[in-house]
């Protein structure tokens, strides 16, 4: 089998569980199994592994990876928040939030502009939410807001118009159908695709993104043992500003101790090796 792409950060995310005795951890976002497989490796005194996820494909190909420790490791389809609001107790928490490589990849889940593919955007495809509904149904204000909340769009109320424009004279159906509506419209940020920031505020709000975030990051310090650890890894700025904001106001109630002052970021040579590592951040704290 061939493993598809590289997990992020993958060394500063070792480097935060380094030292610790763990017996139970969970993997909120386990995609292909990448930073499963270092852990467990790491790690042999392990006794359960959980690893989560809403996409079935990111959960048939860890089960491959993850065989050598199919005495340890359980799969749970579903999000981080789910995955950890069962009365758990762990000694450790990896959330990787965000979309993955694997479905930016693959034209027909409708998450890239640079293929063609059906307007879905759903990390889990049994969700109801899709991208399709939000572009043809919702209304010129609710679009806004997603534009200017989570794309930060700065032309976010002409791409909405763009939107109602171009659904008045067909269903948009497609992602080129999308890029061709809001071409001339959206013209998103510096070195940017001009439609780069509304499918990712469109993504965003089909998979709550944002909201799911906080409450794995709340879910997760709940769960951890006394001396646990945290880490989560954000790929833009929304992202990470509700990880900053969660580990400071745990901090302040004396639940977690941030461990970075300031986020982690990828060495030149991972970007080098791996360009989308570029946006990443970790941040990571220990349950106090």
């Amino acid at each position: 089998m061939t493993i598809p792409h590289a997990p992020v950060l993958l060394n500063e995310v070792l480097a935060v569980f380094d030292g610790m005795r763990i017996l139970s951890f969970v993997d909120g976002t386990l995609g292909a199994g990448g930073h499963a497989e270092a852990i467990l490796s790491a790690h042999p005194e392990i006794e359960t592994f959980i690893g989560c996820d809403r996409d079935p494909d990111a959960l048939a190909l860890a089960k491959e990876r993850l065989l050598p420790w199919k005495g340890k490791v359980k799969f749970f389809h579903g999000t981080h928040s789910e995955g950890l609001s069962s009365g758990l107790k762990v000694d450790g928490v990896l959330i990787d939030a965000g979309v993955s490589s694997m479905q930016l990849d693959r034209a027909e889940r409708g998450f890239s502009f640079q293929g063609e593919g059906p307007l879905d955007m759903r990390m889990n495809p049994e969700a109801r939410l899709t991208a399709r509904e939000i572009v043809n149904r919702w209304r010129e204000e609710d679009l806004v807001r997603i534009l200017k909340d989570f794309g930060e769009e700065p032309r976010a109320r002409a791409v909405a118009r763009a939107i109602l424009a171009a659904r008045k004279k067909k269903k948009l159906e497609t992602t080129r159908d999308l890029v061709e509506a809001i071409r001339g419209a959206a013209r998103g940020k510096k070195h940017l695709h001009f439609a780069t920031l509304t499918f990712q505020a469109i993504r965003i709000a089909v998979n709550d993104e944002l909201g799911e975030l906080e409450k794995g990051i709340r879910a997760g310090a709940e769960a951890l043992e006394t001396g646990g650890r945290i880490a989560v890894i954000s790929f833009h700025r929304l992202e990470d500003r509700i990880a900053k904001q969660c580990f400071r106001e745990l901090a302040l109630k004396e639940t977690l101790q941030p461990l970075t002052k300031k986020p982690v970021e990828p060495s030149e040579a991972e970007v080098k090796v791996n360009p989308r590592s570029r946006s990443a951040k970790l941040r990571a704290a220990e349950k106090l």
